[in-house]
């Protein structure tokens, strides 16, 4: 472990006594930014780079495992950020399968905001536990109003009868030859089926669907009523990866979602919990405020079992006070982002490396690092400073499975992405204002900190995610650190000026073929 040894000054309780020295041992981060903080200077991503060295550490074998909150671990340090055109439940779904987590974003209703959430966790199950039934005797005309009315993204039913026994299963499959909606589902159901009884494991029941060639097994108690349901594509994807994804203890895909301050932020919260969200994300443009404090203390005292990712910060005095009104979680980032004008308009904020190792050198709770990612290389910097995990907008707007437009700019694909504090976001849902502290103003009288605009098409988003974690990987097998633990301890900064920038980047020549992980 990088170490460097000096001596701190250290005087009597009234200032006039004899001084002594205090001794003290600190990595050469820390040791570089105390350097840093004695000039007054604020360092983001391209002010620097990291220092190189022995390593027995190959990139493959690097571990990422990391956490978000105290209690919450992920397979790898990457977030999809809380905005309306960035993490719907398809990008929350995505991130969760590669190991990370996803942000529902709060620019929607409450009850939108839920189905989101709801659409996450039912996307993966290995085992169904309370799965949803209908009645033999119901029409299939009331069942199919009722699933457009509900949003659910499901076609499997159990069907039972009066006294709660299951009697068939009624499918796609057998709605495709209803022609007559008005017939009651026991005459359309399929009633020949395989069942398994109710401590039937999930190897169990795929060995039991692969014999029968069932794609549907529901457990049943020894009366015959229904106690769970196995889903051949649910149980195939736990075999063949479930090491990978970001799991609940239901293995279920896990998903967060934003909330935001006063009552009507803890009512959201209500709602999200009892749909089982997982992590609830308490952010505002300015975190350490008395409305976001009082709200933290009144969601840990009546949701103790939740935990919750408070942000944003940069201040590093503000983590103790956000810790003690019981945040699980810390999430830094004022300004940096590239939609972003908050520094700009009000004049605040710090620069993002420097906000990162100062309030992540306070204490040992998780820092998320939101925002001013261009690069893999700016991930490996975030997390060499004290971050265990980073928040992603931009790098994955431009993704198939963001939920922003798709447009076409001077002939290439691009997809809109715009700030949450920009006028079009703020206009669009009452999240966008309320995190800025606008949403009592009239909306002709708002002032934006964002702004609206557009990110090349970059495909599929396991591609994207599969580059960027290619490239940590490469960075830390680099330094040697074979755990963002290690990467932590081993990290060496060097300041870099604007030459020595220019130099990193490819120069001198006309780039013909631009590679997905680099655009200038």
């Amino acid at each position: 472990m990088a170490k460097n040894i000096y001596t701190l000054p250290a005087c009597s309780e009234h200032g006039g006594g004899q001084m002594s020295e205090q001794t003290v041992e600190q990595t050469e981060t820390a040791t570089f930014f105390r350097r840093m903080r004695e000039q007054n200077q604020g360092l983001t991503f391209d002010d620097v780079t990291l220092q190189t060295g022995y390593s027995e550490v190959l990139p493959h074998s690097v571990d990422l495992a990391t956490r978000v909150t105290r209690n919450i671990k992920l397979n790898m340090p990457l977030i999809s950020a809380a905005m309306d055109t960035v993490t719907e439940h398809q990008m929350a779904i995505g991130m969760a399968m590669h190991g990370g987590i996803g942000v529902i974003h709060k620019n929607l209703t409450p009850d939108e905001q839920v189905g989101e959430v709801q659409r996450v966790k039912r996307f993966l199950n290995r085992k169904i536990n309370h799965p949803t039934t209908v009645r033999d005797d119901r029409t299939v005309e009331s069942l199919l109003r009722e699933k457009e009315e509900k949003g659910w993204n499901f076609d499997t039913f159990p069907v039972v009868d009066a006294e709660d026994r299951l009697v068939g299963i009624f499918t796609k499959r057998d709605l495709r030859f209803v022609e007559n909606h008005s017939l009651p589902i026991s005459e359309v159901m399929t009633a020949d089926i395989v069942t398994a009884p109710r401590t039937t494991g999930i190897n169990q029941a795929y060995e039991l669907m692969r014999e029968n060639k069932v794609s549907v097994l529901p457990l049943v108690d020894n009366e015959g009523h229904l106690t769970a349901l196995y889903l051949i594509g649910d149980v195939m994807r736990h075999r063949e990866k479930r090491s990978e994804y970001t799991l609940d203890k239901n293995g279920q895909l896990m998903v967060a979602a934003a909330i935001g301050a006063g009552t009507q932020g803890i009512d959201r919260a209500v709602q999200l919990i009892e749909s089982e969200v997982d992590l609830l994300v308490l952010e505002s443009a300015h975190a350490d405020t008395q409305s976001m404090l009082e709200t933290l203390r009144a969601l840990k005292r009546d949701c103790p079992s939740v935990d919750v990712l408070v942000g944003n910060i940069s201040n590093p005095r503000s983590v103790s006070r956000l810790i003690d009104a019981g945040a699980d979680g810390i999430k830094v980032g004022q300004g940096p982002g590239s939609i972003c004008t908050t520094r700009v308009v009000t004049g605040t904020g710090a620069p993002q490396l420097t906000a990162t190792y100062w309030c992540a050198e306070q204490s040992d709770m998780p820092v998320c690092t939101d925002g001013g990612i261009k690069y893999s290389g700016h991930i490996v910097k975030a997390l060499a400073a004290g971050a265990e995990t980073v928040m992603l907008g931009s790098l994955l707007a431009g993704t198939d499975a963001s939920p922003g437009d798709m447009v076409t700019i001077k002939g290439i694909p691009h997809k809109l992405y715009r700030g949450m504090g920009s006028l079009g976001a703020m206009k669009a849902g009452r999240g966008a204002a309320e995190r800025y502290g606008q949403e009592s103003v009239p909306p002709e009288k708002r002032t934006p900190e964002g702004v609206e605009g557009a990110v090349p098409y970059k495909g599929t988003l396991p591609g994207v995610v599969d580059v960027l974690l290619g490239g940590i990987r490469s960075g830390m097998g680099a330094i040697g650190a074979a755990s963002i633990a290690e990467l932590h301890r081993r990290a060496s900064f060097l300041r870099e000026t604007a030459a020595g920038g220019r130099e990193a980047h490819p120069h001198d020549i006309v780039i013909v073929t631009e590679p997905p992980n680099y655009t200038r």
